[in-house]
């Protein structure tokens, strides 16, 4: 992976390109991020960047085209390890270490570099089970670095998931960086970092890797996905800048237009048309399950923007002009009083959507309560 697939995070790449032109590599580093930030993606491309054999002085990326560039794209440069999660499954029935697992590990990440913990769990068909970094991982880390780089300027070791280490791997790890082997680099990929041993957490470098914005992943899935404007807007909204979610939405993505059924309901809801509000129960009906509810999750990220609107607008900015228009307006009647019974309304017809119960009563009971508080009094 090359720092340039990777969309934004202009900054943090900035940084980790100095530090190999400076030659102030640390031996440990903390990618530290969100589940579904850019955390584990911008750790590959620093480790290809590091090891690239064409690497110039102003190179400002890995040149893709050398040997060691082409086998860390596909995830087989031997002196690139990884440590992870893992447990027994169908396929490894005992002895579950990083190893046995190396090439769905591949296919996972090469698919999408952006996904969480429980994708991976689903990916090796861990079922319900809990996944972990175990006891004998640590022995397999400690054989592991005592050899020396087999091509590359350094051995590079990257610990997805760390927070999820055995105590006894917990401390294998920290005796390394506390006497790291020569040559040999730690990228520890956290999403809870908070959860390591403070004295891991005080032996490595932090890369803060931030969340990204709406705006981020509306534009990286219209400008590289060719995802509609419209349905890309959506999407972004609704994985509240996982960015692995909405690459994984944008299959299942459906056209239908959230944002144009919300404006409509709202206004009905809100001018107690019930004839307009029944005839819109039949669209509502006709979404299918987890259309409804992927639609009511929408709604309540709009009422979370006109109550942050109602209170400075400063909080909502870069808005598309239609919505910017809408939620300006809609603010008038989403205040403090009514705002946590709105928002409850939401979530109770996702619960009770999520338990199968019929979505048209479910709808009219709730569009009419929702016009009730539209009318209540600051």
């Amino acid at each position: 992976m090359r720092f340039s697939e990777i969309p934004g995070q202009a900054e943090i790449k900035r940084v980790l390109v100095q530090t190999v032109h400076r030659q102030h590599v640390a031996h440990a580093q903390l990618f530290r991020g969100a589940e579904g930030s850019a955390a584990l993606a911008l750790a590959l491309a620093y480790a290809t960047f590091l090891n690239c054999e064409q690497r110039g002085p102003g190179s400002q990326d890995s040149c893709g085209q050398c040997a060691a560039c082409q086998k860390n794209d596909k995830l087989i440069h031997p002196d690139l390890n990884f440590i992870l999660p893992v447990t027994t499954t169908k396929a490894v029935s005992k002895d579950a270490v990083s190893s046995k697992f190396a090439a769905d590990w591949r296919s996972f990440v090469l698919e999408n570099p952006y996904q969480g913990l429980n994708d991976w769990m689903q990916h090796i068909g861990a079922d319900n089970k809990q996944g972990s970094i175990s006891k004998e991982e640590s022995l397999q880390l400690l054989k592991l670095v005592s050899l020396k780089a087999f091509e590359a300027q350094f051995k590079i070791v990257i610990i997805w998931l760390p927070e999820l280490m055995h105590p006894a791997a917990a401390n294998a790890v920290l005796k390394l960086l506390e006497e790291p082997p020569p040559a040999t680099i730690f990228l520890l990929v956290s999403f809870s970092p908070e959860q390591l041993l403070p004295t891991i957490i005080s032996r490595v470098q932090p890369v803060v890797v931030r969340p990204y914005s709406e705006a981020d992943i509306s534009a990286f899935l219209r400008d590289e996905h060719q995802v509609p404007e419209v349905k890309a807007r959506q999407i972004a909204q609704l994985v509240e800048g996982n960015l692995g979610a909405a690459l994984a939405a944008r299959e299942a993505a459906t056209d239908n237009d959230y944002f144009t059924f919300f404006v409509e309901w709202m206004r009905q809801c809100y001018g107690y048309k019930v004839d307009l509000i029944l005839a819109k129960t039949d669209e509502f009906q006709k979404m299918g399950r987890e259309n409804q509810k992927e639609f009511l999750q929408f709604g309540l990220g709009i009422l979370r923007k006109v109550l942050l609107y109602s209170i400075d607008a400063q909080f909502v900015p870069h808005l598309p002009a239609a919505e910017q228009q809408f939620v300006a307006g809609f603010s008038r009647f989403v205040h403090r009083a009514n705002a946590d019974a709105l928002t409850q309304e939401l979530n109770d017809a996702h619960y009770h959507i999520e338990r199968n119960a019929n979505p048209r009563m479910v709808f009219v009971d709730m569009s009419l309560r929702i016009a009730e508080l539209l009318k209540m009094p600051v």
